[in-house]
């Protein structure tokens, strides 16, 4: 028996749970690693329409929009990460999402 590509298995997946937080983030991952970065660009989105407190999004959008040479709207994904880092207590994230802000205005 053929194995799915992992993208296609979470699309089917999705299929029955489309509001899946994990699953609609893990698209946006495989988007990513397939350098697909607009499509990751809106998965991202999808996922903080579901959850606006998902705060490993913040870091990809950021990521996402300077590899699309969107320097200030990655600063502001960024910026809106911290905040909500520092309201969950994340002091990990805050950490990677302040080292991509000082390295972005460098």
């Amino acid at each position: 028996m053929e194995r799915l590509p992992r993208k296609e298995l979470i699309f089917d997946m999705l299929v029955k749970e489309p509001n899946d937080v994990f699953l609609n983030y893990a698209l946006a991952m495989e988007h990513l690693s397939s350098e697909e970065f607009k499509d990751a660009e809106v998965q991202l989105k999808k996922v903080l329409t579901i959850n606006p407190n998902y705060l490993p999004c913040f870091y990809q959008l950021g990521q996402v929009n300077e590899k699309l040479g969107n320097n200030d709207i990655a600063l502001n994904f960024y910026k809106q990460g911290v905040e909500l880092a520092k309201l969950q207590n994340n002091t990990k994230a805050l950490g990677e999402l302040n080292e991509a802000i000082w390295m972005l205005e460098d």
